[in-house]
């Protein structure tokens, strides 16, 4: 890898998102960070790096973090979209309010900024973009309703864009996790993990990380599931 990729984490100041901007960082890339909680700035600093504190549901605070990372290196490599929380309830109870509330926090949050640095890549001829969805995108459970129906569409949205952009160079993958240290922690779900334990944020930032190398270049339009055997289902 060359010492000039510059790679953008969005929701990247806490967690599995601050997990990956420090091993892109440690990769040597130089890294943006956005963060609602003022936590990315921090981490930025700690990595060299531009933090911005704003929302990745904020088209004017996504374009304030594109813009100042082409402004001060020149070029967007990798684009790493992490996300919050969004509702939780049982399925016919999710208002109308809370379905979109779900839809920014887990579809819209890799759309917008996708937009933005699509063309970016385009002008490079390469790029790669890798999204934190979840283990239960196609095997949906009752506890996170709103997740699992926005991921489901994440995954479409995924392979078509990755079908339109291929031929520009740009990869675009999702990683699903499963039961990650970042949650608190329960005996009955490490129970039914076949592996018997909950996985790192350091697990999921090394399968992020390889998504963005050269290594998988040959990779496309893909779901990885990094959940310890939880789910199965193509």
């Amino acid at each position: 890898m060359t010492p000039d990729k510059v790679a953008i984490v969005t929701a990247g100041g806490s967690g599995m998102g601050a997990e990956c901007a420090r091993r892109l960082a440690a990769d040597g890339y130089k890294v943006a960070i956005l963060s609602s909680s003022g936590k990315g700035e921090a981490l930025a600093q700690e990595l060299d790096g531009i933090g911005i504190t704003g929302s990745n549901q904020s088209n004017d605070d996504l374009k304030r973090l594109v813009d100042a990372t082409v402004e001060k290196w020149g070029r967007i490599d990798v684009l790493v979209n992490s996300a919050g929380h969004g509702p939780r309830a049982q399925i016919i109870e999710i208002t109308d309010e809370q379905w979109h509330a779900g839809m920014d926090v887990y579809l819209m949050n890799v759309i917008r900024p996708v937009r933005l640095v699509t063309p970016i890549m385009q002008k490079q001829k390469s790029g790669a973009i890798v999204n934190i969805s979840t283990a239960w995108a196609f095997e949906p459970s009752a506890m996170f309703p709103t997740s699992a129906v926005f991921r489901a569409g994440l995954a479409a949205y995924t392979k078509i864009f990755a079908d339109t952009y291929a031929a520009d160079n740009i990869r675009i993958n999702n990683v699903l996790p499963g039961w990650i240290d970042s949650l608190p922690a329960t005996e009955e779900r490490r129970d039914a993990v076949p592996m018997k334990r909950y996985g790192t944020s350091a697990e999921v930032a090394a399968t992020v990380a390889f998504l963005a190398s050269d290594g998988a270049a040959y990779i496309t339009g893909q779901n990885i599931k990094v959940d310890g055997g939880l789910t199965r289902s193509i």
